[in-house]
């Protein structure tokens, strides 16, 4: 689907059913649960060591503190080498928070291929980091940024702005999933176009569900919450189904599945 292709159905979309697309939800939550598991314990994995590698600096200038305390005949030095642990910590936090973003955001577009594929009744054969090789890579990178920023100014510009990119920024992972050839900027585009034509329904489906998941998630014991998180991701998935529609022939490159 080409960039026009794609504005073009999502002027001509009809209207969500939030009754509709929430029981759909639940239902497919039941088949990929186990799956949505697995892309958390992924992002895990992955973004807990970059976390311990960003606090490093913090107990180094911990330790330099207390050493400064105990021979304190050389104050300028030890005061010189702190300053310079604290710009390595605000380097690393920027360079590792977009590494972090970037991977989460590329698992989340992976699972959208899982729930594509479990809806429409295909075998599946996982390929968690299609989205980490190739043309994708450098995207992902780009589109996290661009998260983050538009992000930043929304919370600037105070707390309302906030909310109302919460929804094209939510579509953007599911967009990129089932068209990620087309530019960064396009897909921006196309998602905030989504977002203003279903902003209302779509921001009470991420709510209630993003609620509903956490509620149930503590209701087992608190550990079910890590069985439970994805489900918000399914109604975005639905959202942009019952929209723009999805293209059997359509596959990003890594995509596959076993033919029965």
């Amino acid at each position: 689907m080409n960039t026009n292709q794609l504005f073009e159905k999502i002027e001509n979309s009809n209207p969500i059913d939030f009754g509709n697309i929430f029981n759909k939800s639940i239902e497919l939550f039941k088949k990929v649960w186990l799956q949505g598991f697995i892309h958390l314990l992924i992002s895990m994995v992955i973004i807990i060591p970059l976390i311990i590698v960003m606090y490093i600096p913090i107990i180094a200038i911990a330790g330099l503190a207390g050493f400064e305390e105990s021979y304190g005949e050389y104050p300028n030095q030890f005061e010189e080498i702190s300053i310079g642990l604290a710009i390595l910590f605000v380097i690393l936090v920027v360079i590792i928070s977009m590494i972090a973003s970037a991977f989460q955001f590329g698992i989340i577009a992976h699972f959208y291929q899982i729930c594509r594929q479990e809806d429409i009744g295909q075998q599946q054969r996982p390929n968690y980091f299609m989205f980490f090789k190739g043309k994708y890579l450098g995207k992902i990178l780009v589109l996290a940024i661009a998260i983050t920023l538009i992000s930043l100014v929304a919370t600037l510009l105070c707390f309302f702005p906030l909310l109302y990119v919460l929804v094209p920024l939510q579509l953007l992972g599911v967009i990129f999933s089932f068209n990620p050839d087309l530019s960064s900027s396009d897909l921006i585009k196309a998602s905030f176009k989504l977002g203003n034509r279903i902003w209302l329904m779509a921001f009470l489906l991420i709510f209630i569900s993003s609620i509903l998941a956490e509620i149930v998630g503590l209701m087992a014991c608190g550990i079910g919450i890590f069985f439970t998180v994805f489900f918000v991701r399914i109604p975005i998935y639905y959202m942009y189904k019952d929209t723009v529609g999805l293209e059997s022939e359509s596959k990003p490159e890594g995509w596959s599945a076993i033919v029965e």
